[in-house]
């Protein structure tokens, strides 16, 4: 597999829950981004925007296999990839693992990537939890990177 960045969080919800969070913006947009251009479907290509950063990624969607698995990538490069696994462990329980592979560049490149990657992945997961279990929304992703007033 190369370089890449791995994480993974159990969400005490089913399968089908958890999954559809990832597949449709408007869950998604409670964890996550803040705007999506349209719900994840096989051969699109979608805008994600943080409007707090003021960033939006294209990412195109290379497969879906409903409950089990998402595959994207990231732009233009088509080793950029990010996919999410999704395994029931129980009725009321399913474990996410994402993982980012197409790492590039020298050594401390690939090294920042890899922190940056299994960093953001780690608090997406965290914040989809406390969503999903809890009804919070917890800012996760704006609060790693507040603007200074």
């Amino acid at each position: 597999m190369g370089n890449y960045a791995e994480t993974a969080m159990l969400i005490r919800k089913p399968i089908s829950k958890v999954f559809d969070a990832f597949i449709h913006p408007e869950i998604t947009t409670k964890f996550w981004f803040t705007k999506s251009s349209g719900k994840l479907e096989v051969g699109k290509t979608i805008d994600w925007t943080w409007e707090m950063f003021d960033h939006t990624a294209s990412i195109h969607v290379i497969s879906i296999t409903p409950n089990e698995n998402i595959k994207i990538q990231w732009g233009e490069d088509k080793d950029a990839i990010a996919e999410w696994n999704f395994k029931s462990m129980g009725p009321d329980k399913t474990f996410v693992t994402i993982t980012n592979t197409g790492l590039k560049g020298t050594t401390d490149e690939i090294m920042a990537q890899i922190r940056d990657a299994t960093g953001g992945f780690t608090w997406v997961l965290a914040g989809a939890k406390a969503y999903m279990e809890h009804n919070l929304e917890l800012n996760l992703i704006a609060d790693r990177y507040p603007k200074e007033e």
